[in-house]
């Protein structure tokens, strides 16, 4: 097969760099004996074999003159199938550059796909392969300016691109990214007030093979095939022009963009799975093996665990990160299963080689970061342990607020942490209350309206006899499980709704609300909808619960109203230099102060706070009104409220018993009714 000349071109940049009358091909191979660059036409036939001719060290490159953008490629690598010391090569295996900045779109699942266990497959992939296309990624973002939200004034808003759009009214181009450029969805996001949108996976990822033969896909993402190029289901024009327009119209609305990202694994599962990318280019090097190298370290529960304690790895997932925070513009990264990034060889280690490279770069240290904190492996479970400036899931918080509002016995004092940053987790190098994400509900488990629906999960459309998914999700249904017509339990379904979004919006923490929420969205029941790119998995814009929507929307306003509700201090009772008042206050409904037996009264289902802006914040930041929250599991009570200085009265704005009712002045006593929420401002008057 004859081709084009070949040079010798450049190490760097790694992948395939247009330079204006050529492109410079460059990829990472350690163990490889020789790397073999394949050129395809308009149609995906292979059309040239080009052995890259030099190797600088371990990056082997190649300059092909007269090719430009849109031209197909991928690569092939030599060297020996040795599965007991970690080598994997396969010829016959067209391979995907790990710096690909855009796929012609996904695998075709055929057994020529797999690279062989034991032996090789002789078979060759090509055919059933997406190519890598060639781009120029630049693109003129004109006056673009990022909102740069302080995470203390953050709330985020977690979305998948489909989910959110495929059904949104008047939306264009539902289920792409240039839908969440549309005006109708840009609107809403606004309203509702939100300052970030963290979209689940859009690097390009695989549709796993077993979900095929059951007739469903990946819907959610987690199965990276590229880490530098967007997900092909979401290009309804197929150029990388679309994310980069949907970041910028979403930065001149105001609104932050924050990727999910997942470093922790590839989409090649274990020995059995497929051979796309890593697996051919350098097998030992890009995973984490046993001591039999035959079998991959498992921290991940997806077959496989990459390997970024070798610097090229790492490398890789800095070279993604920066590339996604420069080029495609946007602010900030969820970390999937973050503890296995920080697991070396002695285990999780906040000060491991990735924690210091992020750290201490100086494009992705001032981007938002956040972890997921916690994997399956050894000591995987590390809430609270990450090292400024991540910020991280609180599972614990979601938890928490759910069994204090189920009734759970000896919840108060939890909730009391919860509400407060969460400080026996988070208070500690130098780490803000902001750290701490607070949520109700996540793409993972149950939706706030299926919350308070089902006690449980109904995830039969995913095709595991019910067996997937969250077993135990601290959920209530009322009396009736799902869907029902009973007006008593709609009414309080709908109140336990607005008190567990006023706990979340009143809460000290960073807060984050699932796509859908505001308006009621359900999913049947279905827990773990990762497979459903359907109506369960699509939020239901048709049917909103208008009120709930507006009450959300006045929840946000309140909250970025006030600044005591979004501190980044802890509060601890300390007398503040100001006016020598406490911080913060523990009120019993009496209006006495809480006493140890209070605390430990496990059936106690009041409770009562009185806050300011917390001691030591400087002195220009103080607002010297206090507000006092009140959150009643139990019945109505009957409240004495804290004595006030002359000239103040206290306010009650929020008030979840009765919804967007109008601020109004209350005295020293008042009833609080049953299951329910305040927030009273002291005002002058």
């Amino acid at each position: 097969m004859t081709g084009p000349e070949i040079l010798a071109g450049h190490a760097a940049p790694l992948g395939a760099t247009f330079d204006g009358d050529g492109v410079n091909f460059a990829v990472f191979s350690q163990h490889a004996e020789a790397v073999t660059l394949c050129l395809f036409d308009e149609h995906g036939t292979e059309s040239a074999r080009l052995p890259l001719p030099e190797r600088d060290g371990d990056i082997w490159h190649g300059r092909v003159p007269g090719l430009t953008p849109g031209q197909l490629y991928g690569f092939r690598a030599d060297g020996p199938f040795a599965p007991r010391d970690g080598h994997r090569f396969n010829h016959a295996k067209l391979l995907i550059d790990p710096y690909a900045r855009r796929l012609t779109g996904h695998p075709v699942w055929h057994d020529a796909l797999m690279g062989g266990a034991e032996a090789p497959d002789e078979r060759d992939s090509a055919r059933f392969m997406p190519k890598c296309v060639v781009e120029d990624p630049s693109y003129d973002w004109g006056r673009h300016s990022a909102p740069d939200w302080p995470l203390e004034e953050s709330v985020i808003y977690e979305a998948h691109v489909k989910g959110l759009t495929k059904r949104f009214p008047r939306a264009d181009h539902a289920g792409h990214f240039l839908a969440l450029a549309s005006d109708p969805v840009l609107e809403h996001l606004v309203k509702l007030g939100i300052t970030a949108i963290e979209l689940l996976p859009v690097q390009a990822f695989l549709n796993d093979r077993f979900l095929i033969k059951k007739g469903l896909v990946n819907y959610w993402g987690y199965q990276t095939l590229g880490f530098f190029a967007p997900e092909p289901r979401y290009l309804s024009q197929g150029r990388l022009w679309e994310f980069q327009y949907m970041v910028a119209r979403l930065h001149s609305a105001g609104i932050e963009v924050i990727l999910d990202v997942v470093y922790n694994h590839s989409c090649e599962g274990d020995e059995n799975g497929p051979t796309l990318a890593f697996r051919g280019l350098d097998n030992r090097s890009y995973y984490r093996l046993h001591d039999d190298k035959r079998y991959y370290i498992n921290d991940t529960g997806t077959g496989n665990t990459l390997n970024l304690e070798h610097p090229m790895v790492l490398r890789m997932v800095m070279d993604s990160l920066r590339y996604w925070a420069t080029t495609m513009g946007v602010d900030g990264f969820r970390f999937d299963l973050c503890s296995t990034l920080g697991r070396t060889s002695n285990g999780f280690d906040p000060n491991s080689a990735f924690f210091k490279a992020i750290r201490q770069d100086p494009v992705l240290a001032s981007k938002k970061l956040i972890a997921e904190p916690w994997d399956i492996g050894p000591g995987g479970y590390q809430l609270g342990s990450y090292p400024p400036p991540f910020a991280e899931w609180n599972d614990q918080y979601r938890d928490s607020v759910r069994r204090f509002w189920r009734g759970d016995v000896g919840h108060v004092p939890v909730l009391a942490d919860r509400i407060t940053g969460s400080a026996g987790h988070f208070d500690h190098s130098g780490r803000a209350p902001t750290a701490s994400v607070n949520l109700l509900t996540a793409h993972d488990g149950y939706t706030l309206n299926d919350l308070v629906s089902y006690v449980e999960r109904h995830n039969e459309a995913n095709g595991e006899d019910n067996r997937d998914g969250h077993g135990e999700n601290y959920s209530d249904n009322f009396g009736v499980e799902g869907p029902t017509d009973n007006e008593e339990i709609l009414t309080a379904r709908a109140l336990r709704r607005r008190n567990m979004m006023a706990t979340l919006l009143f809460s000290q923490g960073t807060p984050m609300i699932l796509a859908g929420d505001e308006l009621g969205n359900s999913q049947m029941g279905n827990n773990n909808a990762y497979a459903q790119d359907n109506e369960i998995g699509w939020i239901d814009w048709e049917n909103a619960d208008e009120k709930f929507m507006a009450f959300t929307r006045w929840l946000i306003s309140f909250r970025k109203s006030h600044p005591i509700l979004r501190q980044k201090r802890y509060l601890h009772s300390q007398p503040r230099k100001v006016d020598g008042v406490p911080d913060l206050f523990w009120w019993r409904p009496d209006g006495t102060e809480m006493t140890r037996a209070d605390w430990t009264n496990g059936h106690l289902q009041v409770l009562c706070a009185e806050l300011r802006i917390a001691s030591g914040t400087p002195r220009y930041a103080q607002r010297e009104e206090a507000i006092y929250l009140a959150f009643n599991a139990g019945d109505e009570v009957q409240l004495t409220l804290p004595g006030l200085p002359a000239g103040f009265r206290w306010v009650r704005h929020v008030d979840t018993a009765q919804p967007l009712a109008p601020a109004e002045p209350v005295g020293l006593s008042m009833t609080m009714a049953a299951n329910s929420v305040l927030a009273l401002v002291e005002e002058p008057g």
